[in-house]
Parts: structure tokens; sequence; C-alpha cells
């Protein structure tokens, strides 16, 4: 799920389970890497969490929010606060434990 200004609340503060947003950009080496972890991850879900994207070329206000200073940044919020952040790559194993899932 790709996150905008306009959906970010609803998405993600509102949501009455985790979600893990992974900050991201198009020209990240790292973040491209990335990808296909944040993707399986996305896909094995089963509705006991969510998986969004947020560019930070495009949403720069919402990155400046969270104090992201380098990508790519994965932070898990939960009940609307961001309880955990991993920086840089990282493997589906921390991910899932920062979900706590």
């Amino acid at each position: 799920m790709k996150l905008t200004k306009e959906n970010f609340d609803a998405e993600v503060m509102e949501s009455q389970i985790p979600v893990l947003v992974d900050f991201y950009a198009d020209w990240c080496g790292p973040c491209k890497m990335m990808a296909p972890v944040v993707d399986a991850l996305a896909a094995e879900s089963n509705g006991k969490y969510k998986v969004a994207k947020l560019n930070i070329d495009e949403e720069m206000e919402i990155a400046m929010r969270y104090q992201v200073k380098s990508i790519p940044t994965f932070i898990v919020f939960k009940n609307g606060k961001a309880v955990s952040t991993a920086v840089g790559a990282t493997t589906a194993e921390d991910l899932k434990a920062r979900l706590d899932v």
C-alpha cells in the first residue's frame, strides 16, 4: 500500500492493527534491495499487520515529522504511535520481531 498525506492518518494512525511503514526513495539502492523483503512481509501478513510504503521525495512533510534522516527507515506504528524504528537494510525476521506478530 502506498501512503500519501491524504491517507496516512486513516491507514496508519487510525489502524486497529500494527503498521510497518517503509520510508524509501526510488533512487535509493538499499531501498530497492529491501523491496522484495517488504513485499514478502506484506504477502504473509494474513491480516495481523499492514505493510505500507512512503516515498520521502513525494511526502517530505511526513518523513520530517518522524525525523527520517536516512533511508530505508522502517517505523512500526501501534495504536497511532511510532513504537519501533529500524534504519538501513535489515532482515524480514527483524521487521517481524518489531511488529511483534
